[in-house]
């Protein structure tokens, strides 16, 4: 009975803290959002909304580690379990770099807009939020599959990151077409380069947090794996 009773709290906790990384999945993915709304449409006010967020991302993500910290010394988990709160930890780093991005866009319109930037000036600001939406999609994808711990929803994340990859080399050719053929663009289009970057690194954290699921489910790490092996490891 004591031991039930024990298992229940411990599974209590566990559920708070996967609901609180949630929570924090859904403060970085509005952060993400309104960058580049802010970017879109050259607003001072979004791009200081989002550089206030991060504020709050920054200190969810010591609150989570610090009772992760508590869980482990009072509990000491084994196998699945410790994977799991060793998976959370890996999960709420990677939110944070997440939001990261997500001001460092937000301060790259601070700067265009100081440098007197029109938004009527000939720039792939519209492929750049299509490159947005796809690491959006993919984040929303890998915390999606936390949730549920669906193996089979984290590999399709993985198998997305390829289209992020090619829509960042894209917008790169498209950005030296653009100060090749008109000077005056140079430097907004080095600050753009800074903020396609910026999302496919987006990209690169929700693959890391698919990635994590696998580890969690499978007790496999497949990070630098060819996919083959990962769907190997996922069947």
């Amino acid at each position: 009975m004591p031991d039930k009773h024990l298992s229940s709290e411990f599974d209590a906790e566990l559920g708070a803290i996967s609901n609180r990384v949630m929570e924090m999945g859904g403060l970085v993915e509005a952060q993400l959002a309104q960058a580049m709304y802010a970017l879109s449409h050259f607003s001072q006010e979004t791009a200081s909304q989002v550089l206030e967020r991060e504020l709050v991302v920054n200190r969810m993500e010591l609150e989570i580690d610090r009772d992760l910290s508590g869980v482990i010394a009072r509990r000491q988990p084994t196998a699945r379990d410790l994977r799991l709160l060793i998976a959370v930890s890996k999960t709420i780093a990677n939110l944070e770099r997440v939001g990261d991005e997500a001001a460092r866009i937000a301060r790259t319109v601070q700067q265009l807009m100081k440098a007197g930037l029109s938004t009527r000036m000939r720039l792939p600001v519209a492929d750049l939020a299509y490159e947005a939406e796809l690491a959006m999609a993919s984040l929303r994808k890998a915390l999606d599959a936390f949730a549920r711990l669906d193996t089979a929803r984290a590999l399709e994340v993985l198998k997305q990151d390829d289209q992020i990859d090619q829509e960042f080399d894209g917008l790169l050719r498209k950005l030296i077409t653009y100060m090749m053929e008109d000077p005056r663009t140079i430097s907004a289009s080095i600050d753009l380069v800074f903020v396609a970057k910026a999302i496919e690194r987006v990209g690169d954290h929700a693959k890391n947090l698919a990635e994590v699921i696998i580890y969690v489910v499978k007790g496999t790490d497949v990070r630098h794996a060819p996919m083959e092996a990962v769907e190997d490891a996922v069947r």
